[in-house]
């Protein structure tokens, strides 16, 4: 059985433009595309972190730096807010995920960390619950 597992996630980018009469799409600085895993075109969930919108939208290579909300997403958020972008991919069993901590002043990479694979997180978060 197939179940939807983040693959790759972008945390803490500010938005630099809103972008209302466009076709749609989230215009993403292409190295943080590529660092992360998730190709251009591809389906992604944002959250606001600020106002705690979310919409799903695919993401297209932007300049260095640049995070923009195009189309209707322009309406789900503001210049300066701090959002998280996330892709998923289709597996039976949780394979990990790339994280990019993104420092929001300028959008760069601030430190990068994996989520372990099922078959890791027992080794590593011992099981507690009762």
């Amino acid at each position: 059985m197939f179940r939807t597992f983040v693959h790759a996630k972008i945390h803490g980018i500010r938005v630099t433009e809103c972008k209302l009469r466009y076709t749609g799409s989230a215009e993403i600085d292409a190295d943080l595309l590529a660092a992360s895993g998730i190709a251009p075109f591809e389906q992604v969930q944002i959250v606001n972190t600020n106002n705690a919108e979310r919409m799903i939208t695919y993401a297209f290579p932007g300049k260095p730096g640049e995070f923009t909300l195009n189309g209707a997403a322009a309406r789900l958020g503001a210049v300066g807010d701090e959002c998280l972008v996330i892709a998923y991919r289709q597996e039976e069993q949780f394979s990990g995920a790339k994280v990019l901590l993104i420092d929001p002043a300028d959008n760069s990479v601030r430190d990068t960390l994996r989520y372990p694979a099922a078959d890791e997180v027992d080794a590593i978060v011992p099981d507690t619950r009762i």
